[in-house]
């Protein structure tokens, strides 16, 4: 797939008129990735704001004693960058950033973005709502943390990524959701009694989606 039928594939960039889109064409490049493989650290300093094309990358952060901290999923047409000043011509990882599967990601010279499209106006509706959804993805991630019991966790997770839970091996959740194995046994055995969920040949199946919204928004059922 060439760089022009990428950028076509990006909501982020669907206001551009066809000069604008040459123009953003000749400061962009794709690479490919392997499963594993690191993208960079946190508190890295970047010249390239990038997004992913396809594929799966994970953000984490490593704790004092060594122990990582999942943080959260990177799906394709998703921004991989972190946001946090107009005023800088260069962009500052927060967390790590590691590809799950084979990934290709799309990457702008930040440098001249930043000069043409930003400073003129061009894509800031686009740049507001990346910021929204990073916003809105850093306020789950303070819920899982802090506020959420096991059960709000898990029933967050099968209501918004439904499709990564049942990819990943159970033990891998509890990893993510920092529960123990068993405890996210005990929650599903629970929602499936509840006919809040179906479990058919180890895949969760949502039966009852009001309900386990509910959960994790602070109702009872």
């Amino acid at each position: 797939m060439n760089i022009a039928n990428v950028i076509g594939q990006l909501d982020f960039f669907e206001a551009l008129n066809e000069e604008e889109l040459l123009r953003l064409i000749s400061i962009s490049s794709l690479k490919s990735y392997s499963r594993d493989c690191l993208l960079y650290y946190e508190k890295r300093e970047s010249y390239n704001l990038l997004f992913l094309v396809k594929g799966l990358a994970k953000a984490y952060k490593i704790d004092k004693h060594e122990n990582e901290i999942f943080l959260y999923y990177i799906y394709p047409h998703e921004m991989i960058s972190e946001l946090s000043s107009l005023e800088e011509s260069h962009l500052c990882s927060y967390s790590n950033i590691v590809f799950a599967e084979e990934s290709q990601v799309l990457s702008i010279d930040y440098r001249v973005f930043k000069r043409d499209f930003l400073d003129k106006g061009l894509l800031c509706l686009s740049l507001a709502n990346e910021v929204i959804r990073q916003a809105r993805q850093l306020q789950n991630l303070v819920n899982r943390e802090f506020i959420f019991d096991s059960v709000s966790k898990v029933a967050m997770m099968l209501s918004t990524e439904l499709e990564m839970f049942n990819r990943l091996k159970r033990y891998d959740v509890s990893l993510m959701l920092h529960i123990q194995p068993s405890t996210l046994s005990r929650v599903l055995s629970r929602l499936k009694r509840q006919d809040i969920i179906d479990i058919e040949r180890g895949e969760v199946i949502i039966v009852d989606r009001e309900n386990l919204e509910k959960i994790y928004r602070g109702y009872e059922i």
